[in-house]
């Protein structure tokens, strides 16, 4: 059976099941074994669809197929095709991968693209000086000549999706081994991107979906000038800080502004003072009067990876075993740079990006494995696989495809528990937390390239920024610090067998203290001395390699790495394939087994659309929590001067003198956040939230702590993702930023 009529046959759940509906489904099913797509599509129009089917991240080109009618009974206005279609321009015309991981959406005809605070977090930053303190002051521009270009910093727009399942699968034969097999699909992806024909400037990547049983082509356009064009202060833009973060009820105006610039011809350009706004086909219009409790609602973005199908020993390894040591590691690292953090201003911006990046998965993770324990998560998934297997077991065909595959994962997992606890703890301590062992990790591809001359100099001039970048934030004493506090919990945590034998020798045999092991990587170095390398960098880059070569705390690194490199990560990823392998006939099987069950693709950073609705909900220990905050909420919480609950002196005024512009409800309060039922995750941020009609009406960033398990086990009871109110966005840029100039551009709906 194709993946392309698998995925269609989840309309099954759908159909209330009756004294009629068994033979229906098995005639269905027989149309579907062949390939049958356009019977299924014309049989859907006549199945009851219920009214709350809201998990899932749904492929935006299938909508019309297999989502359109649930959703317009949910409160949607307009059809599937105005939000994606190939022919024509529709909403996925107005959104953007922003960057590397988070989402922007479009609303202007003039490139203005909207995203979060926090996804715009480290180039704000950079514009940033004690002196001139754009994080901490905010920055509005006040014409298009003061917007501030960004390098690095790109919009990717999706142009089409094509199925190119059958080519990528074509002489992938069941009885191949693993190699011959992933060898053929690679070929086979490699023929499905020749075979699409591309536009100048357009890319295309092609992306495996259902673990593996569907292949997608996406051509994408990539826009490389994009500038800074307004944000808020620190204190609206991450109000609440690391208190709040994952929190409800939630008052941060957590967004920020920037503008597509392009060449003459409105096509991608590097960054020029020629370049011109980017001529927008689609852009996103606003719904001034916002939404209510009860409106469906829509999130279009990227979201970056969920696991929805895992099987209960994966869920209960998380638990057990890889979130505790993860949190414990970025415990002890944050409790170093808070401490700093607090002493000075200059301190507390020189690690405000950094802290922001560690604390942002640690609470996240923390939360997380609270949700699946206390969602019985794994007696969730263990119910699935007690009612899977008595199916399977009582159907002699299905015995014979997949009996295998409980015990099978259940081997895997117990081998491959300690290389994946190791590899966490690798990236966490020598990775993450480090910046010094951050850098060396791009230091050592220089180093690799010392007699390549034309590759080494290429390298060196792509470094260059890098290089510069860390110097400018980077404290060798608290990076030490830090070293030191979060290498204990990797030695407790580690199992011996894979440390490095540096590593263990001095720990073990020697008894080094932690201490003493830090102190290898960081004392008497030119790494920890800025003046020093950077001399050498910018005089004779050569002699530095040289010199970085002889160095003890490069020569424990550059061991350290290849045994990670060497003796963990290829055991981890051979058995990591082996896993993927059996997770792809469960996947399939859990399709065939159960027919009556909606499955959609999980997450892995492509276009998707969720919907759902603005509503409350009831936490655990049985909260009944509101589904507005409101500017009140956040005068309420403001603790001056303090470094997460300050706010300007100009927000205090405006709320004082009830200046709050046109932008409230009608009851003349001006909301701040709002809650919805949404399926969301990382890279969902700054994904824009619309009504029915399409209108804007938010700007997700952010989940309820209690459901950020919802990556690996959705509960429509506790998991809620949260959005910034757009009133809220339109009155901090209209009426504390001044700059109407923006207002003007939007195409403004007050009565949908």
């Amino acid at each position: 059976m194709s993946i392309c009529s698998t995925a269609l046959c989840r309309i099954f759940d759908v159909i209330l099941i009756g004294y009629k509906m068994a033979h229906l489904l098995i005639v269905l099913l027989r149309i579907l074994q062949r390939g049958r797509y356009c019977a299924l599509l014309g049989l859907a129009s006549i199945l009851h669809l219920p009214a709350h089917a809201i998990e899932g991240m749904w492929l935006p080109h299938l909508l019309k197929a297999l989502n359109e009618a649930e959703m317009q009974q949910m409160g949607l206005k307009i059809p599937a095709e105005a939000i994606y279609s190939v022919n024509s321009g529709s909403l996925k015309d107005a959104i953007v991968r922003f960057g590397g991981g988070c989402t922007g959406s479009i609303i202007s005809p003039y490139g203005l693209l909207l995203t979060n605070h926090h996804c715009g977090y480290s180039f704000i930053q950079s514009h940033s000086t004690v002196e001139n303190n754009r994080l901490k002051d905010g920055f509005w521009a006040q014409s298009m000549s003061e917007e501030l270009p960004n390098p690095g910093l790109t919009a990717t727009f999706i142009r089409r999706i094509v199925d190119v399942t059958d080519i990528v699968l074509s002489g992938v034969l069941p009885d191949m081994d693993e190699r011959t097999k992933n060898a053929q699909i690679q070929k086979n992806i490699q023929l499905a991107r020749d075979n699409i024909p591309l536009e100048p400037h357009e890319d295309v990547q092609v992306k495996a979906f259902f673990h593996g049983l569907q292949y997608l082509a996406i051509v994408t356009m990539t826009f490389r000038d994009v500038r800074l064009v307004a944000a808020p202060p620190e204190s609206i833009g991450k109000f609440g800080g690391d208190t709040d973060n994952w929190v409800w009820p939630r008052h941060t105006g957590d967004f920020s502004l920037f503008r597509i610039y392009a060449d003459s011809n409105n096509q991608p350009s590097d960054y020029s003072p020629d370049n011109r706004p980017y001529r927008a086909p689609v852009h996103l219009k606003i719904n001034t009067k916002g939404i209510r409790e009860g409106d469906f609602t829509m999130v279009f973005g990227f979201p970056g990876r969920t696991h929805s199908y895992l099987p209960s020993i994966a869920i209960q390894q998380i638990i057990e075993t890889i979130d505790p040591a993860r949190i414990e590691v970025r415990d002890s690292s944050l409790a170093v740079m808070q401490k700093y953090m607090r002493k000075s201003e200059a301190m507390r911006l020189k690690y405000a990006s950094r802290h922001a990046r560690i604390a942002n998965y640690w609470k996240k993770w923390i939360g997380e494995r609270e949700g699946l324990i206390r969602t019985k998560a794994v007696a969730k998934k263990q119910a699935l696989e007690h009612s899977w297997t008595k199916k399977v077991q009582s159907n002699p065909a299905l015995r014979q495809k997949y009996s295998y595959i409980l015990p099978r994962f259940q081997a895997l997992y117990d081998s491959i528990e300690a290389y994946h606890l190791a590899r966490e703890l690798y990236y966490e301590v020598f990775g993450w937390n480090s910046e010094l062992m951050r850098f060396l990790h791009s230091l050592r591809r220089l180093v690799q390239l010392r007699d390549d001359s034309a590759a080494f100099r290429q390298y060196q001039k792509r470094l260059d920024t890098r290089v510069r970048a860390f110097w400018k934030n980077y404290d060798p004493y608290i990076d030490m610090e830090i070293f030191e506090a979060i290498f204990p919990v990797y030695l407790k945590h580690m199992p011996p067998e894979l440390l490095s034998p540096p590593v263990r020798i001095v720990y073990y045999e020697e008894k080094w203290t932690p201490k003493e092991i830090s102190e290898m990587f960081y004392y008497r170095t030119i790494l920890t001395d800025s003046m020093a390398f950077m001399q050498l960098w910018d005089t004779d880059v050569y002699a530095l390699v040289d010199t970085l070569q002889k160095e003890l705390a490069y020569q424990l690194f550059e061991v350290n790495r290849d045994f990670f490199f060497d003796e963990v990560e290829p055991q981890y990823r051979e058995l990591k394939a082996k896993i993927d392998e059996v997770q792809k006939d469960y996947m399939r099987s859990l399709m065939e087994v159960f027919p009556e069950k909606r499955f959609y693709p999980d997450a892995n950073g492509t276009l998707r659309l969720s919907y759902g609705k603005v509503e409350s909900y009831r936490s655990l220990d049985s909260v009944e929590y509101p589904v507005f905050t409101y500017i009140d909420g956040v005068i309420s919480k403001y603790i001056p001067g303090d470094y997460e609950f300050d706010l300007p002196h100009r927000l205090i005024e405006l709320y004082e003198q009830r200046d709050f512009g046109p932008y409230t409800d009608e009851q003349g309060r001006l909301p701040v956040c709002f809650i919805g039922s949404n399926h969301t995750t990382g890279g969902n941020s700054g994904s824009p939230a619309l009504d029915g009609h399409g209108y804007l009406v938010g700007l997700n960033f952010d989940r309820v702590w209690e459901g950020t398990m919802s990556d690996y086990n959705y509960d429509i009871r506790l998991c809620r993702n949260i959005m910034v109110d757009i009133r809220y966005i339109l009155f901090l840029i209209d009426k504390f930023g001044q700059c109407p100039r923006l207002i003007r551009e939007m195409t403004l709906i007050d009565n949908p």
